[in-house]
């Protein structure tokens, strides 16, 4: 997996494309010849040379045949193809120069009409409150210094305005033991429960809770934000003809991980499987204000 700060140039996808426009040249195919070759559209072969669009280990090997690549450009084509797949933005790295990263990730977001967000330990961003999400910036390591906490803050929460845009579309799915994780006094969580059932009202925005009582059919440990796509067969081919690629983002300790092309499906996959474990609409709401009542009981 590729190393890069974050915002900075995909430089595996960019050797990729650079690689496969370099052997389509040599071969002397044109890219309409090309995409007829390999069962693609024409656009689609532009989108690959530019960068913009990473091609599934199918339509490389594809691309190599058609082009008669020998054994070891085949074995170079497959290393960078598994490389810009998935790459991996450092938080130390990409904080160096920098107080936060929420613009870079707020236009991540602008550049999708769908985005969908799992979360299986904590609220996610775009439905924390201000002091939910002020604590949360206080437990981050390596730790913001406290003059800084004011504009991270700001920053999230500038981000929410997308869910008012007109044309955008919002899925989130939330554990239990997200929505019951505290990272303060109860009234922080109570205002946080009231935050989402409020925003779940919103008609372009679907909330869903996954209870601990439900029967599990996936187990997924970590959280993950699905950008772009309206269904499994685009995510699967990195985006429609002339649509934003579709991205998957998972958060962890150390790093952000980008996740491009075939591997998309997978998340696609977990997110068809928690849809069915969780529950929605009005029940969700009951749900969280079951949740909130039982802060009150242990006052």
């Amino acid at each position: 997996m590729g190393v890069a700060g974050w915002g900075e140039t995909r430089v595996n996808g960019q050797r990729l494309a650079v690689e496969l426009r370099r052997l389509r040249d040599l071969a002397g195919l044109s890219g309409r010849e090309l995409a007829q070759r390999i069962g693609v559209s024409q656009s689609k072969v532009s989108r690959i040379e530019s960068g913009s669009a990473i091609p599934t280990s199918g339509e490389v090997g594809a691309w190599a045949d058609a082009v008669s690549a020998p054994a070891g450009t085949r074995e170079l084509l497959r290393e960078l193809t598994e490389q810009a797949l998935t790459e991996v933005y450092a938080w130390k790295e990409a904080l160096r120069d920098r107080t936060h990263l929420q613009d870079d990730i707020q236009q991540r977001e602008r550049e999708a009409r769908r985005i969908c967000g799992f979360q299986p330990t904590l609220v996610p961003g775009l439905l924390q409150t201000a002091e939910y999400a002020r604590r949360v910036f206080t437990m981050f390591h390596p730790p913001y210094a406290e003059r800084d906490i004011p504009a991270v803050v700001a920053g999230r929460l500038d981000r929410q305005l997308a869910l008012y845009e007109e044309g955008r579309e919002f899925s989130f799915l939330l554990t239990e033991a997200a929505l019951r994780w505290r990272p303060g006094p109860p009234r922080v969580l109570r205002a946080q429960l009231d935050r989402i059932g409020s925003v779940s009202t919103l008609e372009n925005v679907s909330v869903g809770v996954i209870p601990h009582e439900v029967e599990a059919l996936t187990s997924v440990p970590h959280g993950f934000v699905i950008l772009g796509g309206d269904d499994e067969s685009d995510a699967a081919t990195g985006g429609a003809d002339g649509e934003q690629e579709v991205r998957v983002i998972v958060e962890t300790i150390h790093a952000s991980l980008t996740v491009r092309g075939e591997h998309v499906a997978v998340y696609r996959h977990q997110w068809s499987l928690l849809e069915q474990m969780a529950i929605f609409g009005d029940e969700a709401r009951s749900f969280l204000a079951g949740l909130a009542a039982d802060l009150d009981r242990t006052r």
